[in-house]
């Protein structure tokens, strides 16, 4: 996702994308690398790590090689990013019925939700301000996403699963 966006902003020429893209890269390349060195199942973290380098590798072919036309490549990886960027916000509902089955959202990160949350508010705020829809549609699910993880932690509070036990017995 860092990458595409890094892509975007570089053709468009927007130094905000390109700088926030460039550090979320960096800091995800640490993450892989550290898990990779970490992780004791190393070859299938590798061949995964590898075919999405081959996957962004043909994309880059794709968008650079294939498509001439300035604003046609700037659209297309426009709407590339934007399908992955949904993506990314719905995976977490992907476990709604596990967590309205158990009445428990211990699945779910409260941090990590309170930061979709204000990411995806500030990239909507900051695609507003451009005009540009490739920003600004992306992300609004980013939010309507976060308010419903947040209900979810109000209707069924992370501890509530658990049988209540007296300090004393």
């Amino acid at each position: 996702s860092n990458l595409s966006w890094l892509g975007y902003g570089c053709l468009k020429q927007d130094w905000t994308l390109i700088a926030v893209n460039t550090i979320g890269a960096a800091l995800q390349t640490l993450y892989i690398l550290a898990y990779l060195y970490y992780s004791p199942a190393k070859r299938p973290v590798l061949l995964r790590s590898l075919l999405l380098l081959a996957v962004l590798a043909a994309g880059y072919g794709y968008f650079t090689l294939l498509i001439a036309d300035m604003r046609t490549r700037l659209a297309r990886l426009g709407l590339f990013c934007s399908i992955f960027t949904i993506s990314m916000y719905l995976s977490p509902l992907a476990d709604l019925a596990k967590i309205v089955r158990t009445k428990s959202t211990r699945c779910l990160s409260f941090p990590l939700t309170i930061a979709t949350f204000l990411a995806s508010t500030s990239w909507t705020l900051y695609g507003l301000q451009l005009r540009d829809p490739y920003i600004t549609v992306p992300n609004v699910p980013g939010i309507v996403t976060s308010v419903m993880r947040f209900w979810l932690f109000w209707r069924y509070p992370p501890g509530q699963d658990k049988p209540y036990r007296p300090l004393h017995a």
